[in-house]
């Protein structure tokens, strides 16, 4: 477990042999490093914070965010019902990889852009950070006083989802700025 704690950028977190407690310890120390216990995690001078819920911010369901993905299951009368309770290994064995794209080291293949986006029947901006050789993605949204970010997910970009395509879609139609 502490051989993932030192990987960095661009390698793979090795999960597939540790048992499923092991590797949310190991997830959960990148992620307290990284994200939740750091105070300088900024992106171009704005500080990024997980979602609210209940006026709280929610730190536990962006951790589940990053490392879990979302299915959809049918209840008993046939409605569609989203569960975000299955362990994602491609969004997982890449958490180490959100800092240095959030610092900007990496730089080399990756675009920055804000778009507008239809969400819950609203017009919502979010920033892209896209890194397109590693098809990878960081989603932020501008808070409402546009000084801070919410952090809303990174994954790796999965075809049979259609994320590469909708990627370039949203780049095709940027804002002229970065909000």
């Amino acid at each position: 477990m502490a051989i993932n704690y030192t990987k960095k950028y661009d390698a793979f977190l090795e999960l597939n042999h540790l048992t499923e407690h092991q590797r949310i310890v190991s997830l959960r120390s990148i992620f307290d490093r990284d994200i939740s216990d750091n105070e300088k995690f900024n992106f171009r001078t704005k500080i990024i914070r997980p979602l609210k819920k209940e006026d709280l911010f929610d730190v536990e369901s962006l951790f589940k965010h990053l490392t879990y993905r979302t299915d959809e299951e049918l209840d008993k009368k046939g409605k569609v019902i989203k569960k975000r309770d299955v362990f994602d290994f491609e969004r997982s064995k890449r958490l180490h990889w959100i800092l240095p794209h959030i610092n900007e080291i990496i730089f080399q293949n990756i675009e920055v852009f804000s778009s507008n986006n239809r969400i819950n029947g609203r017009d919502v901006v979010r920033t892209y950070i896209y890194n397109k050789t590693k098809e990878y993605i960081i989603i932020l949204q501008p808070q409402k006083g546009g000084l801070d970010y919410y952090f809303i997910t990174a994954y790796y970009l999965e075809k049979r989802l259609g994320g590469l395509n909708m990627i370039k879609q949203k780049y095709k139609n940027r804002l002229a700025d970065v909000l």
